[in-house]
């Protein structure tokens, strides 16, 4: 599976370079029968379905010349929407002042799931400002523990 995400990676990264956009993830997932291959991107205005459809063809071609996966398969490009998910260390110096999602490895004082403020990231630690009833609380955790980190919509 890492073998078909790696070959997605180079073979979409040229294509949304030249179209000034930014590969957010590739997901290769089975559900049920049927294999998906997810390609998710964005720009910093916002990602529309004509991007998506031009990705998706230029894509389908270059993936049809090449055929890393040999069965059949469903090709869908989108935006990764509001909870995008963080997964480059770019993703996090991004994210500072937005409110996030993160689930670690292992806990952090007795915790595994955290959302909050992301207030910080110097490349090895983030920190996330947490409510707990009427205080807040700052909370460090280091990034190579974190599991899964993405963007938290709240409704005020």
């Amino acid at each position: 599976m890492s073998k078909v995400i790696d070959t997605v990676n180079q073979i979409v990264t040229p294509i949304l370079d030249e179209m000034q956009l930014e590969l957010v993830d590739v997901e290769y997932v089975k559900e049920g029968k049927d294999w998906f291959l997810r390609v998710f991107i964005d720009k910093p205005a916002g990602i529309d379905i004509e991007e998506c459809g031009v990705v998706s063809e230029r894509l389908s071609e270059k993936l049809d010349e090449i055929d890393p996966i040999t069965h059949n398969y469903f090709l869908e490009v989108s935006s990764p929407g509001a909870e995008r998910p963080l997964k480059k260390k770019q993703d996090f110096e991004k994210a500072i002042g937005k409110n996030v999602f993160i689930k670690t490895f292992e806990p952090i004082n007795d915790e595994k799931e955290f959302e909050g403020v992301l207030t910080d990231f110097d490349g090895t630690e983030v920190s996330i400002e947490i409510k707990i009833k009427t205080r807040k609380k700052t909370i460090t955790i280091p990034y190579e523990k974190i599991a899964i980190a993405r963007l938290a919509v709240t409704f005020s």
